[in-house]
């Protein structure tokens, strides 16, 4: 397949979209909204999630632009632990969590997994004291497979994970040292061997086109060994450049040229990817996902954040988003322990969206999973969003990257690939060339 694209080398700047209005335009003095949201009585009616940032790592990738350490004593673990449960605690006695339950937990890295069975025990335990997932219809788990044994696969089973995802990235152990992962392909398959004896009811693997040194014979036989897994899920990542990972300094300081495959080659290894699996009883399930259709896969915690739901996250530089105010917590270890142990919510920026921003949040988020529903734009928001958007929609289905179909605007394969590069288009004119980090 042949796509043609407007932008072709991967360089620093890169992102996809994840939310809306763009993170730089989150502030501090706009913390007061996020508070004021918490104060108002509790929407028991409205899905509530729960994000758990655990930042530690046996490494950092070279491509990671998340917030981790990996130079963290189990003395200071534990400190971060006690701090998690401290946070859920305080949202606990806001008025808006009076009442609720979550429907989904997420753990997420930095390497959930890194740390101990006892330490989970303790954390799961503290929390649950607070904020109870006991009934959750999902709980996810993040895993780097060179830290996982059967014992603490068991322990993730027990605490009530009901979707593991595995980090794999990829099979060739050249590709995976190149880019600065722990783990080593056998790794992978010690890992997937006891997930699979242990039974989780989902079991997710995550790959990435376009990792330094991939190629195309690589990719191939990456995608042959994940087909051959025969995972629930797979989450397939294109390879991006956001400012802070090891690969943008090293661009930008040391000037070398980006490592990174062009966006052409990138999108051809991912569609690639999508036909070996649909080739063999999975369905696409999202721009980056695919699905087996031998039993029911969820993704309660994308689908309920991108429909507007409120969702948590505690630790270090997590994210939220609650009753329309997007806010982040305090950007570094010492901060966020600081700042609980004062007894206080350790959010340092924040922005309220206004109904427009509201929408638009939705939509660029609900087109990221290939099909749209103007219906439920109509009647949560009162608008028809192809009316409201109509040149961007038009220009879009002229190229062929979308179509619209009785109510129904869903992605071409074309719009499944290229997707990150063309939500802009449905920002606000002032916010489409502002930083988005």
């Amino acid at each position: 397949m042949t796509v043609e694209v407007s932008q072709t080398r991967t360089e620093v700047g890169n992102y996809f979209v994840s939310n809306y209005p763009p993170f730089s335009q989150w502030k501090a003095e706009y913390v007061s909204q996020a508070l004021d949201a918490l104060a108002q009585p509790a929407r028991v009616e409205d899905p509530l999630g729960l994000y758990l940032h655990i930042p530690f790592c046996r490494k950092r990738c070279h491509f990671c632009y998340f917030k981790v350490y990996t130079d963290k004593k189990s003395s200071e673990i534990e400190v971060y632990l006690d701090t998690l449960i401290k946070e859920n605690e305080l949202y606990s006695r806001t008025a808006a969590f009076q009442g609720r339950q979550l429907r989904f937990a997420y753990f997420g890295g930095g390497t959930p997994s890194y740390i101990s069975e006892k330490q989970l025990r303790y954390l799961v335990e503290g929390l649950n004291r607070h904020v109870s997932w006991a009934n959750a219809e999902e709980v996810t788990f993040e895993c780097e497979p060179g830290t996982l044994n059967k014992n603490k696969l068991e322990t993730l089973k027990d605490i009530g994970v009901t979707r593991l995802s595995l980090g794999i990235e990829h099979f060739d152990d050249e590709v995976l040292a190149a880019n600065g992962r722990a783990h080593l392909s056998p790794e992978i398959y010690r890992a997937y061997q006891w997930a699979r004896e242990v039974d989780f009811p989902q079991i997710n693997i995550d790959l990435i086109a376009g990792m330094i040194g991939e190629t195309e014979e690589k990719w191939r036989e990456t995608v042959r060994r994940a087909v051959e897994l025969e995972p629930d899920s797979v989450t397939i990542y294109q390879m991006e450049l956001p400012y802070n990972t090891v690969i943008s300094q090293d661009i930008l300081k040391k000037g070398i040229t980006s490592p990174i495959a062009d966006w052409p080659t990138k999108r051809g290894w991912l569609n690639y990817a999508f036909e070996q699996f649909l080739a063999r009883g999975y369905e696409i399930a999202g721009t980056d996902i695919v699905a087996t259709k031998k039993k029911t896969c969820r993704f309660i915690y994308r689908d309920a954040l991108w429909h507007g739901g409120d969702m948590i996250g505690i630790g270090v530089s997590s994210f939220s988003h609650f009753s329309g105010v997007n806010f982040q917590n305090a950007h570094n270890f010492e901060d966020y322990v600081r700042i609980l142990n004062e007894d206080r919510l350790p959010i340092y920026r924040a922005v309220s969206l206004t109904p427009k921003q509201r929408l638009i949040r939705e939509m660029v988020l609900q087109l990221k999973t290939g099909i749209l529903d103007t219906g439920y734009f109509r009647r949560k928001f009162g608008v028809d969003v192809w009316e409201e958007f109509r040149p961007v929609y038009e220009d879009l289905e002229d190229k062929s990257v979308l179509q619209r179909d009785n109510g129904t605007i869903r992605l071409t394969r074309r719009g499944l690939l290229e997707v990150d590069h063309f939500l802009l288009e449905f920002f606000e004119p002032e916010l489409r060339t502002v930083r988005y980090a």
